[in-house]
């Protein structure tokens, strides 16, 4: 109980909040919603106004549009809702008519154009004109200023090969398009709720992983009966960044240098050296001031010269500058046309040899592997008969 004289002190950030009784894990069926079918609608009259939302498509969109915009038309025929599409103008508009029954048709059918321009297939955007699907765009544009930063964590909730942005489907049976600075989701209102955080986490530079984590904790939670009226916290990791202080810093970088010694002294290295420069000895004389350009003209004479000698010798540098950098560029080229070192092909002889040696040396190694080493070769005793011949001839 607070005192009377005691004032409750009000957080002035928070002063205009309120309370969200309904945003609770049940929110399904806060927002569950019977169908609405003509028999309901008692009066059976035609609105007294037309209501008609209309909204703009980009220009690459215009070709699949003008394809599929008689499945569009027999969609919300179905619900007695009239659509058109401007081409000229770049617009679709849907409007209701004096069939029309239902009051909340109409923004179904404004949710099913905003879906086909932001790059939704038909296939899947008539399925908003059921009353237990919901969509939400949410824009990411705006979040990044960065666009190479917005570009990389736009990325993340894709993931490699579409992993990601799978995972986050399955987990929350949502549909989800990521489409330029824009990120389309179908499905059931709790799962969007779901999805709008771990984009928006994602593009704040919170991974969704951790977020995919922490879904696939609470789907095995749920499985649990014993668990429904105790708090999961406990069970959830907490991935809060904490900043670390300075001295914590240099208490942390102190003990990986440490590590770092010991495990030097036992591969026997000597210990690393300090990382940072040896500071410079203390001079209380401020250093020599620098000379300046009328001074550097005076010494080189420069300064001296008449205005046609000193555009004379500039163009004469100039002219040096570029004939350097001429003759750097040419040799750039001419390596192109250097051609590279060939090795000669080797003589007919050169090949017989090589054939007569590698065959010698099959037949050594032929030997030594047969244990007959001390025998003659085979091309020993042909050029012994060799010889024998000549000789028998010589004495004829």
């Amino acid at each position: 109980m607070v005192a009377p004289d005691e004032e409750v002190v009000v957080n002035k950030n928070k002063s205009h909040r309120k309370e969200k009784p309904w945003d609770t894990d049940d929110i399904d069926q806060y927002w569950k919603v019977d169908p609405f079918t003509r028999g309901d609608y008692v009066a059976a009259k035609p609105f007294l106004d037309e209501s008609s939302f209309a909204t703009l498509f980009p220009k690459y969109r215009e070709k699949y549009l003008r394809e599929v915009w008689s499945a569009v038309t027999q969609a919300l025929d179905a619900h007695y809702l009239a659509c058109t599409l401007d081409l000229v103008s770049g617009s679709m508009s849907v409007r209701t008519t004096r069939k029309t029954f239902d009051p909340y048709i109409i923004l179904k059918g404004r949710d099913l154009l905003k879906l086909l321009a932001r790059g939704v297939p038909v296939t899947q955007a008539v399925k908003i004109l059921d009353d237990s699907m919901a969509c939400d765009i949410i824009k990411i544009g705006s979040l990044v200023r960065n666009k190479e930063r917005f570009v990389k964590r736009r990325q993340r909730i894709i993931g490699p090969d579409g992993s990601t942005l799978k995972a986050i489907e399955l987990l929350t049976q949502c549909y989800v398009l990521v489409q330029g600075s824009t990120v389309s989701v179908m499905g059931p209102y709790k799962s969007l709720k779901e999805v709008r955080r771990i984009v928006l986490d994602c593009m704040g530079n919170i991974h969704p992983i951790y977020r995919i984590k922490e879904l696939m904790i609470k789907r095995e939670l749920a499985k649990d009966p014993k668990l429904a009226n105790e708090s999961w916290d406990r069970f959830l990791p907490n991935f809060r960044k904490r900043h670390l202080k300075t001295s914590e810093k240099t208490a942390k970088k102190n003990e990986k240098l440490e590590a770092k010694d010991e495990a030097r002294a036992v591969a026997g290295l000597p210990a690393a050296g300090p990382s940072k420069p040896a500071k410079k000895v203390y001079t209380p004389f401020p250093p020599a001031q620098l000379p300046r350009k009328i001074d550097l003209q005076l010494e080189s004479g420069e300064y001296f010269l008449k205005p046609h000698e000193k555009e004379a010798r500039e163009a004469e540098r100039r002219k040096q500058k570029q004939a350097e950098a001429t003759a750097k560029r040419r040799a750039e080229r001419a390596e192109a046309f250097v051609a590279p070192a060939e090795e000669a092909a080797p003589t007919i002889e050169q090949k017989r040899h090589r054939k007569r040696k590698a065959s010698e040396a099959e037949i050594v190694t032929d030997g030594i592997a047969d244990g007959t080493e001390g025998e003659e070769t085979t091309t020993t005793k042909k050029k012994k008969k060799k010889e024998k011949q000549s000789a028998e001839k010589g004495h004829e």
